[in-house]
């Protein structure tokens, strides 16, 4: 099949985009002029690259010719920033989208998987773990435009019979994450630690995610593409709860430094936890987490020390 990755330049994106390659998939992958090329290294020689912006038709349209399969992982706002602009963020992300959907059946693509979040779509939960059919109340603009999206997926299968699955992921976290910006805490945390620079927690801490490593996450994702799943919204986390003071104790074990932390004021957009129900995926995908935390953060701290070592050597 030929396989195009919107945001495959990126860090869930290139875990992707390696993993399709490997399986003998043709691959094209999507991304903006000045966004880093390093994270697709190993695979760089076997990939078409299209640079362009995902607001612009003309863009978006070039790269849809000739693909069988589209995986939707742009995202032009963060939780946090999302609610200083919702304007911004429905232009951008859900017209930008619905634009893509429309040139997406113009073009015949035979299926279209959407990274939406499962950390905010549903908001503050009622019951956990939050299984699929948990009301969608999110909190921020964020969850908002990511569930009208999964909204818009849906008319598109009901009329036009657009084959597409949505993926409400959890917190992946893994190698290539950024350490630097306000998402993906562990890679934050880590990079923090291994700079012995400070860890700003909002809050006192007790706020509880459901994390999961990211070869986890490819492992989905490749089975959707690859089977003609029942479910047109799947679950994909860890199915366990971590606070942000359990997630310290973990980083201190794994990396022996002791990390330096500041609690700030609690933000009213964040839910108080989050803890995924993957009996679906599980169910319906023959799909399950492998790597567990421990092993994960092994992982990820290996890499990040590894990176500071070629760092220092081309100083």
């Amino acid at each position: 099949m030929k396989v195009l990755v919107l945001g495959g330049a990126g860090f869930i994106g290139s875990h992707i985009v390696d993993a399709l390659v490997e399986r003998g998939h043709r691959v094209r992958v999507f991304d903006l002029p000045n966004v880093s090329r390093s994270n697709l290294y190993y695979c760089l020689h076997d990939i078409e690259m299209f640079e362009g912006d995902f607001g612009n038709i003309q863009d978006t349209t070039r790269a849809l010719e000739g693909v069988d399969v589209l995986i939707h992982l742009i995202c032009t706002t963060l939780p946090g920033p999302s609610n200083e602009n919702p304007a911004y963020d429905v232009d951008s992300n859900v017209i930008g989208t619905l634009n893509l959907l429309n040139e997406a059946l113009k073009h015949r693509v035979k299926k279209v998987v959407f990274a939406s979040s499962g950390g905010t779509v549903y908001g503050i939960p009622k019951q956990l773990p939050i299984a699929e059919i948990h009301p969608t109340d999110p909190i921020c603009s964020y969850g908002i435009t990511k569930l009208m999206i999964e909204k818009y997926l849906y008319l598109y299968h009901r009329i036009h019979g657009l084959n597409c699955t949505v993926l409400r992921l959890a917190n992946p976290y893994g190698e290539r994450q950024r350490i630097t910006g306000v998402q993906g805490a562990i890679a934050v945390f880590l990079g923090k630690v291994l700079y012995d620079q400070p860890i700003s927690i909002w809050g006192d801490g007790t706020v509880a995610r459901d994390y999961f490593y990211i070869a986890d996450l490819v492992d989905a994702v490749c089975r959707i593409i690859e089977q003609d799943p029942p479910s047109l919204v799947y679950n994909i986390g860890s199915g366990t709860a971590l606070s942000l003071n359990e997630m310290l104790e973990w980083i201190r074990r794994v990396t022996g430094k002791t990390p330096i932390v500041r609690y700030e004021p609690q933000r009213a957009l964040d839910v108080p936890i989050n803890c995924l129900d993957i009996s679906r995926a599980e169910r319906e995908l023959g799909w399950m987490p492998k790597i567990g935390l421990q092993e994960g953060l092994e992982r990820t701290w290996a890499w990040l020390e590894g990176q500071r070592v070629d760092l220092g050597r081309r100083r």
